[in-house]
């Protein structure tokens, strides 16, 4: 009984260990609990530009800075494509650029096209 117990805590001081050092290959994967409780669960989307530009959803080729100089009274950028750039830029620790154009490749594997913006149908003719 007791080489039993004496092998799971070697056991559990071993992955422990293994973990404590190999964190920098999967700490990404869990939530960011520094926030606070239940931050990590639900996090409010801005509802303007202004608001799209302090989340960090602007950048010099994607400037926003002229909606909120001009006023504009609109809602800010689309819903579905601030929460899953959002999500990209949390996830995979990219800028906004970056995580914006791996937002479009997805959504044009999705929808059949190719990274260079070709349909991936084969029956598709092109004539140059």
């Amino acid at each position: 009984m007791t080489y039993m117990l004496y092998s799971l805590t070697l056991l559990v001081l071993v992955m422990g260990t293994v973990l404590y050092f190999t964190r920098s290959r999967w700490e990404h994967l869990l939530p960011d609990l520094s926030r606070g409780p239940g931050s990590w669960m639900y996090s409010r989307l801005p509802g303007s530009f202004a608001g799209d530009m302090e989340a960090g959803l602007s950048s010099s080729t994607f400037d926003l800075s002229g909606n909120v100089e001009g006023g504009d009274g609109r809602a800010g950028l689309d819903n579905v494509a601030k929460r899953e750039i959002l999500k990209i830029m949390k996830k995979r620790r990219m800028q906004f650029d970056e995580a914006r154009r791996v937002y479009m490749e997805q959504r044009f594997s999705d929808n059949g096209i190719a990274a260079d913006g070709r349909p991936k149908d084969p029956k598709f003719v092109s004539f140059s």
